[in-house]
């Protein structure tokens, strides 16, 4: 798949308030079987994300370049892409892709990183739930550009080079998810990081 033939994003995407948690609990329960969508749950708001193949292509680019870097430079991660993360009767959230680097899961531990690809808007809502869930860096793909967050000592700070993965070229990486051809995308990709 080509990303200049990819079309207009369809991602939909829909938001509800005055819910409670054994509601929403329901509501996830209905869409169990519904793959491509995505639910998060936070302070008493639903947000139901149906996604498009688009929005799939770039998780799903992120995903392959991210596990060349981390093969590249023997660094030891866990992909665990869009796993429910839960604080109960708080907050839900389903990433597009999220990684343990370097360590083990471990029972309720957060990810190190979290990555959305955005269609929609919503960055900062997603910030407060993932604040709470206690993910150390989240990345948001939104328009070509990667803007990236770690969290501090009480809220998420914007930062310009990754934290987890410090050496990781960010200005290559966005280089290569741009590119019209997948393949010659994770090519580049590897062949600029090997040296």
């Amino acid at each position: 798949m080509m990303a200049q033939t990819l079309l207009q994003p369809l991602d939909q995407r829909f938001i509800q308030s005055g819910i409670s948690w054994e509601q929403f609990k329901l509501i996830e329960q209905g869409f169990s079987d519904s793959p491509g969508t995505r639910l998060f749950y936070y302070k008493g708001e639903v947000e139901i994300l149906a996604v498009s193949p688009e929005h799939e292509f770039f998780s799903r680019t992120i995903c392959t370049l991210l596990a060349i870097y981390c093969a590249e430079n023997e660094i030891e991660f866990l992909p665990t892409g869009s796993f429910t993360q839960e604080k109960e009767g708080v907050v839900s959230a389903q990433a597009d892709e999220s990684y343990f680097i370097g360590r083990r899961i471990t029972p309720n531990s957060p990810p190190d990183l979290c990555i959305e690809v955005i269609f929609t808007s919503g960055n900062v809502k997603k910030l407060q739930r993932y604040r709470v869930l206690g993910v150390s860096e989240v990345w948001f793909w939104e328009d070509g550009v990667l803007a990236m967050y770690r969290l501090g000592s009480e809220d998420y700070e914007k930062i310009y080079s990754s934290v987890v993965l410090p050496d990781l070229d960010i200005n290559l990486l966005c280089r290569c998810l741009l590119m019209a051809s997948s393949v010659e995308a994770m090519r580049e990709f590897r062949r600029s990081i090997s040296g």
